[in-house]
């Protein structure tokens, strides 16, 4: 129970459970079954939303600490708490994922027509880990939220994705339990040496010097693999085309998140030492990651494929951020996850229009699509542009402030950010170009109908958010700036103290 009596983050993660609860309790034939499903997860989600925007009310932005903070005992004789709670660096994450929830489950609508129930069911459960997640302020209840994400989307690739969905859901799975399995180690070694998961406990007291580099490695293969880094990302494009739509806007609007909220959260402020001896490494996989991504994008003939592999690019410069230990840097790796997570889940929506019409996601299937769907080409036009950072744009502000914060460290890693930037631009403008102008070959395309009012209704806040992201980044970036300060202050209080050796 917080400080005000009400459990508001328990609420926010546990609610979307009491949906499943309900769509279990429908009876009925098949088709009023999936009706109510649809309608109870979507009904559920924006209750979820609505009440986490009274986290964003009540929010004090001038806190560094954790607000709304929740705690109980759940293995008190192993020093394992059920500790949630949320900074300004957690709680946009929060917001995000439940925004982006019933979004997704209004563009399975329609795509979705087989176990519909489950379907909603899993897409439930998915915003309860996430959320959980985001929140939680224990490292075995984070590790619990962490990979209980992987069954639900395990579940949302091999049930309802594409032809190779099985072979895309394992490696999917397989890929990322491997590298949890190596943070598990790491955080028994901390509970041995703190007598506690609890995050302000380890945080009490340093981890040894000989043990940091070792538990960085151990948490790095795990949230690596998550973010994804080159060049443990060869299960995303996979992932991405099979997924259903819906799967691939959740999969990067907030997955591809966990790996990045993860080096902030847990790798940088318990192995200051280690993240300052590996920024060099880690600088060099982002920017290989950043400008190799880049070129294979040109190459594909898929627009999943390609969205996906851009989305390894702008996550490299997410890393790059991150690792600069300055505010601007770490503000705008912040900023940039969160823009990512809206412009590239809008980009998979687009993508799925066309495909809920034609059925194929190969570019060359396409070609003069404004003729026959303008209002389609408008709004994939906007986010062709925020995906290559135009100013005014919800990316702009944070790849701005990465490569101005990375800058401050290496100057050559600045510029390979910034080309990154500029190959985005020439492979999000060739596909723009491909697809929605030239001339009209395909009476498959000539035959197309423009956006439905319900696409409308889904592409409209993600259109605002965008807008209002990259003209007024201020609102956003002043709720985590204490946080953010907090964390740099740390960090270099740390590195100037002299360590332990061993124990």
């Amino acid at each position: 129970m917080n400080a005000a009596g009400f459990p508001l983050l328990s609420l926010l993660t546990f609610l979307p459970l009491a949906g499943v609860v309900a769509i279990l309790c429908v009876r009925g034939d098949e088709a009023t079954v999936a009706s109510n499903a649809r309608w109870t997860a979507l009904w559920t989600s924006l209750i979820v939303f609505v009440l986490s925007l009274i986290l964003w009310f009540r929010f004090d932005p001038q806190s560094a600490d954790a607000q709304f903070v929740e705690q109980a005992a759940w293995l008190p004789d192993f020093g394992v708490n059920y500790h949630m709670g949320v900074d300004g660096i957690s709680m946009l994450f929060v917001l995000l994922s439940t925004f982006l929830t019933p979004i997704c489950i209004l563009a399975s609508w329609e795509a979705i027509q087989t176990r519909v129930r489950e379907y909603m069911i899993a897409f439930l459960v998915l915003e309860t880990m996430m959320v959980g997640m985001f929140c939680a302020l224990d490292l075995i209840i984070f590790y619990v939220f962490f990979e209980g994400v992987l069954i639900p989307m395990f579940l949302i690739i091999g049930v309802w994705g594409g032809q190779r969905r099985v072979y895309a859901a394992f490696k999917f799975f397989l890929y990322t339990l491997l590298g949890s399995v190596l943070m598990l180690l790491a955080i028994l070694a901390l509970w041995y040496n703190a007598g506690s998961t609890d995050l302000a406990a380890l945080m009490a007291i340093p981890v040894p010097s000989s043990w940091q580099y070792w538990m960085f490695l151990a948490f790095f293969a795990s949230f690596a693999v998550k973010v994804p880094m080159w060049p443990v990302h060869t299960w995303l494009p996979d992932a991405h085309v099979e997924a259903p739509t819906a799967g691939s806007v959740i999969l990067a609007g907030v997955l591809l998140k966990m790996g990045g909220y993860g080096f902030l959260r847990f790798s940088i402020p318990l192995f200051p030492e280690a993240s300052q001896f590996f920024a060099p490494m880690i600088f060099a996989l982002s920017v290989v990651a950043v400008i190799y991504t880049s070129l294979i994008a040109f190459a594909q003939e898929d627009m999943k494929k390609l969205i996906a592999y851009s989305s390894v690019a702008h996550m490299g410069i997410v890393t790059i951020g991150l690792f600069t230990f300055n505010q601007q840097g770490i503000s705008g790796a912040i900023f940039t996850m969160l823009a990512h997570g809206v412009v590239s889940g809008a980009l998979f929506l687009c993508v799925g229009v066309l495909y809920d019409r034609v059925h194929s996601r190969e570019i060359a299937r396409y070609g003069g699509v404004a003729k026959v769907m303008p209002v389609y080409a408008l709004i994939f036009m906007l986010f062709t542009m925020a995906s290559v950072a135009l100013p005014g744009t919800a990316n702009f502000p944070g790849e701005l402030l990465v490569i101005l914060g990375a800058w401050r460290s290496s100057p050559w890693v600045a510029l390979g950010a910034a080309t990154g930037m500029i190959l985005s631009a020439a492979y999000m403008l060739w596909l723009y170009r491909r697809v929605v102008f030239s001339k009209i070959t395909k009476g498959e395309v000539r035959a197309l109908l423009d956006l439905s009012p319900r696409e409308i209704a889904i592409f409209a806040p993600l259109i605002l958010l965008t807008l209002w992201m990259g003209l007024y980044p201020s609102s956003f970036t002043h709720v985590w700036e204490a946080s953010v300060a907090a964390l740099v202050e740390r960090h270099e209080a740390a590195l100037a103290v002299p360590r332990v050796a061993g124990l």
